[in-house]
């Protein structure tokens, strides 16, 4: 099968099943579920993709239920790492310079995004790439009551892991599904991604109200009127 790559193939889902098998998926999931290295890895994608090709028969290891509970136990532990690791590095992660693979805008996001869900979070950011890298170890930062994380660890964990896997096995049974592989795969990846661009938006209005907000900067005020502005 021949998928259409949105990015670099070796990121393309078909290529790393085809080349790293089963044992890659679970990798991938650990990696991206806690390791601030697994940010960009393609998650809803290749859980999706896992899903079609074991029941169409192209990915035959282990049936459908033994596979969706690998990955679920990969995506809880990787998150149980990325838990230990907030909070032994604590607030020394927000004061991390930013490099190629670390972007303090994106510890900041889902920070902000732990803050406004608390502990279902862990639960909502499971659907939303990146974020999804970041919110256990946020949780660990914050030193959220550990058997509250662990709860919604494995709710999360689950409802991600089987559920876009199992729509990958279900949607492959459909005819018209079977017979458009490839665009299927390029929809899942856009929807995929329809999350940060909508996070984007909000964080591009949200800094547009805030300057209107703050009104024109002193340097931006014409000389013959700061007087005035002085006064008032």
């Amino acid at each position: 099968m021949t998928t259409l790559a949105l990015g670099p193939s070796w990121l393309d889902p078909d290529y790393l099943i085809a080349t790293f098998g089963l044992i890659g998926v679970l990798v991938i999931v650990f990696a991206e579920s806690g390791l601030l290295i697994g940010f960009f890895l393609p998650g809803d994608s290749l859980l999706f993709t896992t899903g079609l090709l074991v029941t169409t028969g192209k990915l035959d290891e282990l049936p459908l239920w033994a596979v969706c509970a690998l990955i679920v136990f990969a995506a809880v532990v990787g998150d149980q790492v990325g838990y230990l690791f907030g909070r032994k590095v604590g607030p020394s992660l927000f004061k991390r310079p930013d490099s190629r693979l670390f972007k303090q805008e994106n510890v900041e996001k889902a920070h902000e995004f732990f803050e406004k869900y608390g502990p279902k979070s862990l639960v909502l950011a499971r659907f939303v790439p990146i974020v999804r890298t970041f919110t256990p170890i946020i949780a660990g930062v914050s030193r959220m009551n550990y058997r509250s994380f662990i709860t919604f660890n494995i709710i999360g964990g689950a409802l991600w892991g089987a559920g876009v896997t199992l729509l990958g096995a279900g949607l492959g049974k459909v005819e018209f599904v079977n017979k458009n592989i490839e665009a299927m795969l390029v929809l899942i990846v856009l929807l995929s991604v329809i999350p940060i661009a909508i996070e984007f938006l909000r964080a591009r209005s949200k800094n547009k109200k805030a300057a209107a907000a703050a009104g024109p900067a002193d340097d931006d005020v014409p000389p013959t009127q700061r007087g005035r502005h002085a006064k008032r």
